[in-house]
């Protein structure tokens, strides 16, 4: 797969995800896509691994359950052959509180004819968490 080929197939699953455009996103996703989120699952339970389209599904309608997404931004794209990393600026409206969490977020992407077959998510987790329960975690 060529650079521009992978650029574009990241812009488009991206948009679908602005969009909250969930057919579009279904078809983006590989069948057998290797997806991980790390963070800890006890604040956030759609984190973690996911194998398979279906099970991802399952993990972005629990993020879209749980949060309103209000911004996602790409700040910076780098594409290497058939990979891409992403870093985006993040807000998202928690439905049970009404608060915004803002962060920033690195997605490592892998696209295999048109679809994402890997994903790994990385992010401050620390500050998600403070943010999500509203306050400092004192150690």
């Amino acid at each position: 797969m060529s650079e521009t080929e992978t650029r574009a197939t990241v812009n488009a699953l991206y948009d679908a995800y602005r969009r909250q455009d969930a057919k579009r996103i279904a078809e983006m996703v590989h069948e057998d896509i290797d997806w991980v989120i790390y963070g800890p699952i006890e604040v956030f339970p759609f984190a973690g691994l996911r194998r398979g389209r279906e099970a991802v599904l399952q993990a972005l309608a629990a993020i879209g359950e749980a949060y309103a997404l209000e911004k996602h931004a790409i700040e910076i794209m780098i594409v290497d052959g058939d990979r891409a990393a992403v870093m985006a600026d993040l807000s998202l409206k928690q439905r049970a509180t009404g608060r915004t969490l803002r962060f920033r977020v690195t997605n490592f992407l892998r696209i295999e004819n048109g679809q994402l077959i890997e994903f790994r998510e990385f992010s401050d987790s620390f500050d998600q968490v403070e943010q999500a329960i509203g306050h400092a975690v004192v150690l």
